[in-house]
């Protein structure tokens, strides 16, 4: 299983309205780098939650329930989507301070390439940081 953390503005699409939803495809990539993250996703891969802009914090857990096709809300056959489900709400969520401040993540992709908006994380970053949600 592989491991990444997912970008989303809270006004644009909140964890709140991710667990309304229940599902929803991670549409609105237009990074070539992003892209190719989101075709290697697998279906039950593990994907933290982050609140973009407002709050700076992994707030969840969502879960690939379904690989990559071609993004509906583009006709650009270069764009695509995952289908992603709620899998875990953090206990407490874990802010981009805490995360920067923690020498154990120094080299995670949310600090070096801020602006990615789907990265790929190592499966002791992922256990770091739900480490930090419980304390």
């Amino acid at each position: 299983m592989n491991h990444w953390l997912l970008k989303s503005e809270p006004v644009k699409y909140s964890w709140d309205q991710m667990l309304k939803d229940k599902k929803t495809f991670w549409d609105g990539v237009r990074n070539y780098q992003a892209r190719n993250n989101l075709k290697e996703m697998k279906k039950g891969d593990l994907c933290l939650y982050y609140h973009s802009n407002e709050g700076k914090e992994v707030v969840g857990i969502v879960k690939i329930v379904k690989e990559y096709y071609q993004d509906p809300t583009s006709e650009d056959t270069n764009w695509v989507v995952v289908d992603v489900a709620p899998f875990k709400s953090l206990k407490k969520p874990v802010t981009l301070e805490t995360i920067k401040s923690d020498k154990r993540l120094e080299n995670i992709g949310l600090v070096r390439q801020g602006r990615l908006s789907v990265m790929k994380l190592t499966a002791h970053e992922f256990d770091v940081i739900l480490e930090l949600s419980e304390d």
